[in-house]
């Protein structure tokens, strides 16, 4: 079971990661545009509608990815103070309450909108030269199973922490730095620090 819940959560970092190419082409595509713009005075009408669906590209198909790293914005004031068993009792709830409705609500309404778009060859009327629309909306219902698959996997999670009171392992992947665990790597403590500065200090001539 363990295997399986780290596949999925490989299957969404992948697709995650791959997705998120796209803003380094964004970035190069927004400076062309504004250096034609600007410099060359030639700008592209059809610029406007690809940056956003590029955009709206990462954003959607970053989502299962940012959920199997447990990244998704929390209200966690009290949060984090809960036992294990706690926390996954509320996760399990929100989940079958709000989340699955919600991400099934989305693959159909997503199909239908990318049913449609397919059948009239849907095209941006926000510029003349619109660009078409229906390889991007066909992302949204994709988007929506894998999230509805990571959410899935999410649910076990919270079912195997009831069972036995400690979340199972996830894929780690880049964090912000933590001082406690960096000490830990440099194998300082806070005795040594003290000590440290206060002969940096005295070499300074400022005794403590």
């Amino acid at each position: 079971m363990q295997r399986t819940l780290l596949f999925v959560d490989q299957v969404s970092a992948w697709v995650g990661k791959a997705f998120a190419w796209l803003i380094v082409i964004l970035t190069l595509a927004i400076s062309w545009e504004v250096f034609s713009r600007y410099v060359l005075g030639t700008p592209h009408d059809w610029m406007f509608d690809a940056t956003y669906m590029m955009y709206g590209a990462l954003f959607m198909m970053a989502g299962a990815y940012t959920l199997s790293r447990n990244g998704h914005v929390r209200g966690d004031v009290l949060y984090g103070f809960f036992p294990p068993r706690l926390q996954a009792g509320l996760d399990l709830l929100l989940y079958l309450l709000f989340f699955i409705p919600g991400i099934v609500a989305l693959i159909w309404a997503g199909t239908s909108a990318t049913d449609y778009s397919w059948g009239i060859r849907e095209h941006s009327s926000v510029t003349a030269a619109g660009l078409p629309l229906y390889p991007f909306k066909a992302l949204i219902p994709f988007a929506g199973a894998l999230l509805l698959l990571q959410g899935a996997v999410e649910i076990v999670r919270c079912a195997m922490c009831l069972k036995t009171g400690e979340w199972p392992s996830r894929e780690r992947d880049v964090e912000e730095v933590d001082v406690d665990e960096l000490k830990k790597m440099v194998h300082f403590d806070d005795k040594e620090l003290e000590l440290a500065e206060r002969a940096l200090l005295e070499k300074k001539g400022q005794p403590r």
